[in-house]
């Protein structure tokens, strides 16, 4: 690394100090200290908790132009420090469980290969066709507490409904499901904090999966997973390794990434009543167009993903007008960029009816999102359904209460208690 680390004491902007990263009060407001390091040190060096240092690059433009930047590799072989080795970036345990070739860790031409081959299962025709379940699988969770008068929306409703889904699309049977949701709740509730439980957890989804997808290959069926199987790109064929890498990263990022859109979006509009009442009288409309925009700009307002995933420099290069040396990782902050007042007009106002939004939400570049498309379908589905069915929904407790999950990349409430009238099924 060229440079020493920043730490709160030092500056980059003549004599104000930098301000306290990834302590829990940054955790639950992050948005002034981006503020400051998009004014002061957009492209930022910094020691992260786990000991390693990573330059964060905060402006929108910069981000943009990083994400899509091919000298910046997803590939942790890049990494000047061995930090990947101790197990210190990417997903816990995925390393040791052979689920590294997957679209989050390769760059072209394995990346196009797969993306490829994965999209021709993963298609825009087969999420649409998932919308009536995905619409039972709401209604059945809400079903389950409707008559309480009161909920965790984290544990009792944003959590399952992805993990169910996903389960589903994949093709885990039903009896199996449960396993998943144990397994993707050990990643929940270590995120920032111990990682042996997650890397256990990804163990015992890395070997079921690879049973599921042999028992698949002898009866193909018409989820996902046997569409992984089936796909092929001039006679190449994923792999099992591969197979299962995929499978796991799409539950993975299928899974956590809607639970905090469906978490951090409702407790948005339960902060904004005026933008609530505005999005419950257009569903009661009948239109759509507000709950569409409405998604979007609750992504770029306090979306899922607030740190795109790792990336490493393949040589020297600038950023924003700092030197990154080869090797070093780079952290591109998907929250500060979408609250750039240089991008957007009162980029800390939430405005459901924002038009020109084009956050960076599921990123940019080759690796944009490919689930995006699902999650978006979950988390209009999940707040649609939730204002039209508990139509007075309100916090159980005070906001300054409510925890947010420590980690690096994503975003999420800890809980999230909620009461309104009862309603018999």
């Amino acid at each position: 690394m060229s440079d020493a680390p920043s730490n709160p004491s030092r500056t980059d902007a003549g004599s104000r100090p930098s301000p306290e990263l990834f302590s829990w009060e940054f955790a639950t407001d992050p948005y002034p200290a981006y503020a400051w390091l998009r004014e002061h040190a957009p492209v930022h060096r910094t020691q992260l908790p786990s000991g390693v240092e990573a330059w964060l690059v905060t402006r929108y433009g910069d981000a943009r132009q990083a994400l899509a930047d091919a000298r910046l590799s997803k590939n942790p072989a890049h990494h000047a420090e061995p930090a990947h080795a101790k197990g210190k970036t990417g997903i816990p345990g995925e390393r040791k469980a052979e689920l590294m070739t997957h679209l989050l860790n390769i760059d072209p031409p394995d990346h196009t290969r797969l993306r490829r081959l994965v999209a021709k299962a993963f298609t825009p025709r087969r999420v649409a066709a998932f919308a009536p379940r995905v619409q039972e699988l709401t209604d059945q969770l809400i079903d389950s507490f409707a008559a309480k008068g009161e909920a965790d929306l984290i544990h009792e409703f944003a959590f399952p409904l992805p993990i169910y889904a996903i389960c589903d699309l994949l093709g885990v049977p039903s009896e199996d499901q449960d396993d998943f949701r144990d397994w993707a709740g050990m990643m929940i509730r270590h995120g920032g904090g111990p990682r042996g439980g997650v890397a256990r957890s990804v163990k015992k989804m890395r070997s079921y999966l690879a049973e599921l997808i042999h028992r698949k290959r002898e009866d193909l069926g018409d989820d996902l997973i046997s569409g992984l199987i089936r796909a092929s790109d001039h006679g190449e064929h994923l792999t099992e390794n591969e197979a299962a890498a995929m499978a796991f990263i799409l539950l993975f990022a299928g899974f956590e990434t809607t639970v905090n859109l469906i978490g951090n979006g409702v407790f948005a509009l339960l902060n904004h009543p005026e933008q609530r009442e505005r999005l419950q009288s257009s569903l009661a409309a009948g239109e759509r167009g507000l709950l569409e925009s409405g998604v979007e700009e609750l992504l770029r307002y306090d979306g899922p993903v607030e740190l795109a995933t790792w990336r490493f420099a393949t040589e020297e290069l600038d950023i924003g007008g700092r030197r990154i040396a080869a090797g070093d990782p780079v952290l591109v902050v998907l929250a500060s960029a979408d609250r750039d007042p240089e991008r957007f007009p009162r980029p800390n106002v939430l405005d459901l009816s924002r038009r020109d939004n084009q956050h960076l939400g599921y990123g940019h570049g080759i690796h944009y999102c490919l689930g995006a498309p699902l999650a978006r379908l979950e988390g209009q589905t999940a707040i649609a359904t939730l204002l039209r069915r508990l139509p007075d929904l309100h916090l159980a407790v005070d906001s300054a209460d409510l925890r947010w999950r420590g980690g690096l990349i994503m975003r999420g409430l800890r809980s999230l208690p909620v009461e309104f009238t009862s309603r018999n099924i």
